[in-house]
């Protein structure tokens, strides 16, 4: 599989169901991924409600695409990203996309990029409809994209030491988490876990994506996923290394939990 640093990323934006507020945030996130060598924005650059992104275009090198509509009641926009995706794929010059939007559209492209063999990175509004998200390799929502907050950027005090040759119990449970993301991890060390009940939690992530692409730690608060494990209080864990760290779980009472699951 590529280097996630290292792809070669194609960034199409939806400028009817994306708002300028994202784009601080959106390209720091698609740089975790890799280098969007082509960005552009769709829309009717006529109309007021796309004033607020012609502000940011230039310092961003996003290229706007203009696409009047020429029917009331019909997305020109949608259609003329949907045509520049397919040439772009077929360049054969890209490993993944990105595609920002809330539209359901949008799913059907997600899925013919990814029957391609590119990774699809989508990244819309939590009214999102479903068959987009599952579309996609990994769904990222706007609200948790907020570059602006200094909060954002710095990791929460971990419960456990940043080296430990053991495994270190977790916290107790967090009344606040969701008991559905509680219950798909746990299955996900359970389905990832050796004989000895450890699981590297970059396997249970993977999993985790292949389950739901939209399952982010920062959906519940968390930085990262070891927060959102950590403060689960189902699983312990153990770091090794040093650059990179290495994280291993074990859900509590393991195999017995895992039964469970």
């Amino acid at each position: 599989m590529t280097n996630e640093t290292n792809q070669t990323l194609a960034l199409l934006i939806d400028g009817d169901n994306a708002s300028p507020k994202i784009v601080d945030g959106l390209l720091a996130e698609i740089a975790n991924y890799g280098t969007a060598s082509v960005k552009r924005i769709y829309g009717d650059w006529t109309r007021p409600e796309l004033t607020g992104w012609k502000d940011c275009l230039l310092e961003h090198s996003i290229q706007p695409v203009q696409q009047f509509a020429y029917t009331t009641g019909k997305n020109a926009t949608d259609g003329a990203m949907i045509i520049d995706a397919m040439d772009l794929l077929y360049t054969g010059r890209f490993t993944g996309f990105c595609i920002v939007s809330s539209d359901s559209d949008f799913a059907r492209l997600a899925a013919r990029v990814r029957e391609q063999g590119l990774i699809v990175y989508g990244f819309g509004e939590r009214k999102t409809p479903r068959p987009f998200i599952t579309a996609c390799d990994k769904f990222v929502y706007f609200d948790v994209l907020d570059a602006n907050d200094p909060d954002q950027s710095k990791p929460k005090e971990s419960t456990a030491k940043i080296l430990s040759p053991a495994f270190i119990p977790s916290a107790p449970r967090n009344a606040g988490l969701d008991e559905t993301a509680i219950d798909m991890l746990s299955k996900a060390i359970a389905a990832t876990a050796g004989e000895d009940g450890q699981a590297n939690l970059a396997r249970v992530g993977a999993h985790l994506a292949n389950q739901a692409p939209d399952f982010d730690a920062r959906n519940f608060g968390f930085p990262r996923l070891t927060d959102l494990v950590e403060a689960s209080g189902i699983a312990d864990v153990k770091r090794a290394g040093e650059h990179p760290t290495v994280v291993h779980v074990r859900l509590r009472n393991g195999r017995e939990v895992a039964r469970r699951a």
